[in-house]
């Protein structure tokens, strides 16, 4: 059993407390901005005395929140239900038959991880372009799939090498399952926590993703949360009071998504990086 002394207990709580203070400035300054009147132009860090809901329901009508709201989720949606898919059946063979090939796979994954999303844009562009694509919810679908994928597979192979033990599947083998109802009946129930990190994860960039549905979904009726929140600003326009509200909008599905999955997240997380 671990003893941690007093004195570092309390040294680890005051840094918590620090930490968390920081990243809730951020917040503090949106909540502020969002619910103060256009005629307000007090300091950022006073609270107003008068708030304003109006700017919540004039965010929602001016930038067509609505239709991007739906345009994310079903963008984020499907994107995390193919990564689940796509991402837990690669894993389970590269964690569990360590030969030539699937190790040069397993680090052919890894080593796609460090190249930035970005250095693909041009020739993909030239590419959805031909296959007619552009202003699809598939091509941002296939995309985040495309782009979260091998961080997927990582996750997935750790967790069942540390975690899963193979006498489970060694008996089920005996009493003549198979290797797909080995997989989906017994080791795809255990990798409930690190499924749930997966999704946190994936999802919060999914659903933040601007720099490719920039390019991709430049029509209005397929266009996501933030390249709608890109319209505030502009030459003529600037209402940061609008902006400060379209983003606490745009926040809330995200929080209440790890509000319902925090419990498996740190476990999940951790038990995936043992054995990358």
């Amino acid at each position: 059993m671990d003893y941690i002394s007093s004195k570092r207990k309390i040294t680890l709580s005051t840094f918590a407390l620090i930490f968390a203070v920081l990243h809730f400035l951020p917040f503090y300054i949106l909540i502020t901005t969002a619910l103060k009147t256009k005629s307000d132009f007090s300091s950022k860090w006073v609270f107003p005395t008068e708030f304003s809901w109006s700017n919540f329901t004039e965010a929602w009508q001016v930038a067509n929140l609505g239709n991007a709201l739906l345009n994310t989720g079903i963008i984020t949606f499907f994107a995390a239900i193919l990564l689940i898919v796509i991402g837990s059946l690669a894993a389970y063979p590269l964690a569990r038959r360590q030969t030539k090939l699937n190790r040069f796979m397993f680090m052919f994954f890894i080593a796609i991880m460090v190249v930035p999303p970005l250095a693909a844009l041009v020739p993909l562009y030239q590419l959805v372009v031909n296959i007619g694509l552009m202003n699809t919810h598939e091509v941002a679908i296939f995309n985040n799939v495309a782009s979260y994928l091998p961080l997927t597979i990582f996750l997935y192979a750790g967790f069942i090498r540390s975690t899963i033990p193979k006498s489970l599947e060694e008996a089920a083998r005996i009493d003549g399952a198979g290797t797909f109802r080995i997989f989906f009946q017994i080791v795809f129930p255990l990798l409930k926590p690190v499924t749930a990190s997966i999704l946190i994860i994936a999802c919060v960039y999914i659903w933040n993703d601007y720099q490719f549905a920039i390019f991709f979904l430049q029509d209005e009726s397929v266009q996501t949360m933030t390249v709608a929140l890109s319209r505030f600003f502009g030459e003529n326009a600037n209402n940061i009071n609008l902006v400060a509200a379209a983003a606490i909008i745009a926040t809330l599905p995200m929080a209440i998504l790890f509000l319902l999955l925090q419990k498996h997240f740190v476990k999940g997380l951790a038990a995936g990086s043992v054995k990358g």
